[in-house]
């Protein structure tokens, strides 16, 4: 597999493309205003305690109060209130923890009220952004994570990662990270970890106790509802989280964007900036690698695949929900049990995509075409589970119900990626799916045509599009040529309305998809 990462500088934002062998996989935009992001932390104040819900309220600049539970303080938080209080009337001189003396830690089933006040000052972490109508959610539970440790301050503890799964490798990490650990401060070893050396380790270390100190210079300062540690921007994450040989370029069309990068690669992946490329094209970067085309088509309620078969996907308030459909196919020599099960495959490989591509969290269901066969339900279930492997993201997928339904939970930290690629349609009032889709759709048939034995092909359709089919080197329809052994005959329709077309056989009758 390749990844290719491009990334498209804007004025006031950077888009950012993930493709694994030229598929988009990921899409994420970055807004200069990167204001209460996964992963900041905040000098919040404490605005109302909520003995109810055993939670409270925080005020941390953001219209809408945070939420900070009982469970998410962590065992160490009276040790985080008295380092903000020593630190803020200048009993604490140093950033560092060796000389503190930590309190204990808070009981599981304890009241919030009995360890927050109101007007009370805290340090929090982002760990959900802030979602239609709710506010961010909140731990005092800090970390600091690098691209291979994480740093946890109040914590004794060396955790390594189980994606590590070797014991001569897991007990040689924690010996190394016992022997650097800073006093006062936990250590877990990231997958990244695996096979570096001493020096490196503690190379990234020393960077995230900079970051500590960072924080403990603007806790000094600042009042509440003040950002004292901010995340890193999502290219640099993406970088620090992802990056490995799978990656062969980095295409980047902004010149102090493309210096930063090399640098960092510089510094986490040295001799491998090579791959790093400045793009000066007139032709938009997007455009050029194709990510405009597959942002068009890959959004949107309708999502076309392969096959002739597509899906719709519903958003709402408490859950995404997926309906598989199998379009119009020319399977007349397979059976209704293994075409649905053709195309549930084909729909389990998209959707994992769409999860990862749209950011798609919380409850998701997906309505399968039904199968009779509790062996294709099995494989379908596996398949689906393979599929979601690749996804960084907490989730967990259930087998299909009594009702062919499955369910799907996906951690959500921000708002789901929605992006509207319909447009106003040039023959009405109403609005078209994005005219690009219907390259998809033609090739689609085209295919469907080809296993059905058709030879001699006629495609009817308005002059705009009968056009561009043949314009370039290769044209679509040179494509369709070398893919499917196909010459399609193109004939300009001047009656046909924009997105209309037809095919016809050899006898000129039309063929019915």
């Amino acid at each position: 597999m390749s990844t290719e990462l491009i990334i498209n500088s804007k004025p006031s934002e950077v888009d950012i493309a993930i493709l694994e062998d030229g598929k988009l996989m990921e899409y994420q935009t970055q807004t200069s205003q990167n204001d209460f992001a996964v992963g900041d932390i905040y000098l919040g104040k404490v605005r109302k305690i909520i003995p109810g819900l055993n939670s409270a309220f925080i005020d941390i600049g953001h219209p809408k109060d945070a939420f900070l539970h009982y469970n998410d303080l962590g065992p160490q938080v009276k040790s985080l209130l008295k380092y903000i209080r020593n630190t803020q009337s200048g009993g604490q001189q140093t950033a560092m923890l060796d000389r503190f003396k930590a309190e204990g830690n808070i009981t599981k089933d304890g009241k919030i009220a009995d360890v927050l006040t109101q007007g009370m000052p805290i340090l929090v972490q982002i760990t959900k952004e802030a979602i239609s109508t709710k506010g961010p959610r909140l731990t005092s539970e800090l970390s600091i994570p690098g691209r291979m440790l994480v740093l946890v301050p109040f914590n004794e503890k060396v955790a390594i990662s189980q994606k590590i799964r070797r014991k001569d490798e897991r007990d040689r990490l924690r010996m190394v990270l016992e022997g650097m650990r800073p006093k006062g401060f936990g250590l877990i070893a990231r997958t990244n970890s695996m096979g570096k050396s001493a020096e490196e380790l503690k190379a990234d270390l020393d960077t995230l106790v900079k970051k500590w100190e960072t924080m403990y210079a603007h806790l000094k300062k600042e009042k509440t509802k003040a950002r004292v540690l901010s995340e890193e921007d999502r290219v640099s994450g993406i970088l620090r989280d992802l990056f490995n040989d799978s990656f062969t370029s980095i295409v980047v069309d902004d010149e102090s964007l493309f210096l930063e990068i090399v640098s960092t690669l510089d510094t986490i992946a040295p001799g491998r900036d090579k791959i790093v490329k400045m793009h000066t094209d007139k032709v938009p970067v997007f455009e050029k690698y194709g990510v405009d085309r597959q942002i068009k088509t890959s959004f949107g309620r309708s999502v076309p695949m392969t096959k002739g078969a597509y899906l719709v996907i519903e958003h709402t308030e408490a859950l995404h929900v997926i309906d598989v459909n199998s379009g119009n196919r020319l399977n007349a020599k397979e059976n209704q049990e293994n075409n649905s099960l053709e195309v549930n495959l084909v729909a389990a490989k998209e959707i994992a995509r769409q999860l990862r591509l749209r950011d798609m969290g919380g409850i998701i269901v997906v309505d399968f075409i039904d199968m009779v066969k509790s062996e294709h339900r099995k494989a379908l279930y596996e398949k689906l589970c393979e599929f979601m492997k690749a996804d960084r993201a907490r989730h967990k997928v259930l087998p299909p119900s009594k009702f062919g339904l499955v369910q799907i939970t996906r951690q959500r930290v921000r708002p789901a990626t929605d992006i509207e690629t319909s447009e106003p349609d040039p023959e009405g009032a109403g609005t078209i799916h994005a005219p690009i889709n219907i390259l998809g759709e033609i090739a689609d048939s085209i295919e469907q045509l080809a296993k059905a034995g058709y030879r001699d092909i006629s495609l009817h359709t308005h002059p705009f599009v009968a056009a561009y089919l043949t314009k370039g080197f290769p044209s679509p329809r040179l494509s369709w040529l070398f893919k499917y052994k196909r010459w399609i005959r193109i004939v300009p329709r001047d009656a046909y309305r924009y997105l209309q077309y037809r095919f016809f056989d050899r006898d000129r009758k039309m063929i019915k998809l």
